[in-house]
């Protein structure tokens, strides 16, 4: 039997940094919790991965998580939501939570013509179409495959005390493209990594409106800890752990990091292929 109680702390994870902006609103919404981060960055980028492998990543973090005692699982990595979530929500002893579905139910309530950026794996998945589409069938769904991204900002391209990236301003200009042609209602980050590039979207596409579904997902578990009685009053304590080079996390990652002593390098556990189903 796991135990679970209320001072045990909420696991976090994604491939790299981008879930520190899920970290940051937990911060703003739950600052009273405590956090363990863990960014895969060994094996980052996750979006051109098939479904196999990165079932197997995300059993290994997961297993990870539960030996370091938390009492729930924030899947900071939409890829992961889109291709695994789901299939593994049963057999993880906590609660288990995605940002895919919050995301939708909160653009749908902005307007009917939806716009997400993704990684390739998510928007092959369809997993957002699919949830937009469920939270309101009359809505149009545009969805853009944005492969470039989280190589550039897991190498340091947004980081805001350096001068912008040349290249990333010209994909970021060439992804939204398509868009600014389309009537466009409201846009979703579908990655966590990029609300780090709301300022260079906010060059192409104005005053429309951005989902950071990292905002509404932190509502939903806040409100899963209530319900469970598992909300914790403080203090809260941040560990933040990488598979790869923790200096490198470190020096990318630094203008998002609260002020943490050291990051750690992890061993994750390995975990066997799941067979497919006949």
């Amino acid at each position: 039997m796991y135990p679970i109680h209320a001072n045990q702390p909420i696991g976090i994870f994604d491939s790299g940094l981008g879930g520190l902006t899920v970290f940051r609103q937990l911060q703003a919404q739950l600052p009273q919790e405590s956090v363990i981060y863990l960014a895969d960055t060994a094996r980052v980028p996750y979006g051109p991965r098939s479904s196999q492998e990165i079932e197997v990543f995300v059993r290994e973090i997961i297993a990870w998580l539960l030996k370091c005692r938390v009492k729930m699982i924030i899947v900071a990595c939409n890829t992961s939501t889109a291709l695994v979530l789901e299939r593994l929500r049963a057999e993880v002893p906590v609660p288990l939570l995605g940002l895919i579905l919050p995301g939708a139910r909160q653009a749908v309530q902005l307007g009917q013509r939806v716009a997400v950026l993704a990684t390739a794996a998510t928007v092959k998945s369809g997993a957002f179409q699919q949830a937009i589409q469920e939270a309101d069938p009359r809505a149009l769904v545009q969805v853009v495959a944005c492969p470039e991204f989280v190589p550039l900002i897991e190498a340091g391209a947004m980081d805001p005390l350096a001068p912008q990236h040349p290249q990333l301003q010209r994909i970021v200009a060439q992804y939204l493209a398509p868009l600014q042609q389309w009537p466009l209602d409201v846009l979703v980050y579908g990655c966590t990594h990029y609300p780090l590039l709301e300022p260079l979207v906010a060059q192409h596409l104005g005053s429309i409106p951005r989902v950071d579904p990292a905002r509404s997902a932190v509502t939903a578990a806040s409100q899963e800890l209530k319900v469970l009685g598992l909300t914790h009053s403080g203090p809260a304590r941040y560990r933040f752990c990488v598979s790869g080079n923790p200096r490198q996390f470190q020096r990318v990652a630094r203008p998002w990091l609260p002020p943490v002593s050291r990051i750690e390098q992890v061993r994750l556990p390995v975990v066997q292929p799941v067979p497919p189903e006949e």
